[in-house]
Parts: structure tokens; sequence; C-alpha cells
């Protein structure tokens, strides 16, 4: 059964939030105590926040159209 739920890229979204490098840079931007570090990292982890939505976006967005289509079947074009 296939679905539209974009699971690839979320799970490769997870695994790299949760891996120590990203978990590294979550801290650095969101935690740091001090204002120079969390001024430098919070727009590099937004901006990786944003590419990683995009991806699931778009994952999303194609299996949605492989399923609409394959619903018409082959017959029509």
């Amino acid at each position: 059964m296939r679905t539209r739920w974009p699971w690839i890229s979320m799970l490769v979204s997870l695994i790299l939030t949760l891996s120590p490098l990203g978990r590294d840079i979550v801290d650095s931007a969101f935690f740091a105590g001090e204002a120079l570090s969390r001024n430098i990292w919070a727009p590099i982890a937004l901006t990786i926040l944003a590419v990683m939505a995009a991806a699931i976006l778009s994952e999303w967005l194609i299996r949605t159209y492989i399923r609409n289509r394959r619903a018409r079947g082959a017959t029509s074009a």
C-alpha cells in the first residue's frame, strides 16, 4: 500500500537532528549562554530547518502527484 506520508525525508530529518552534530547546532543556536553564539548559529539552524521542511513538502507533493496519476490509470493521458 502506497501512502502520501513523506516518511523518508522526515526520517532523515529526525536522524540528522538527533545526531551529535545536529544536537550541537540546536544547542548552540537556541540554548547557548552566550548571545554571540546564538546570533551566529540561529540563522544557520533556521536555514537548515527550512531546507528540511522544503524537502518534506516536496516529497509529499511528489507522492501525491504519483498517487493521483496511478489512480487515473494508464489509459487516460
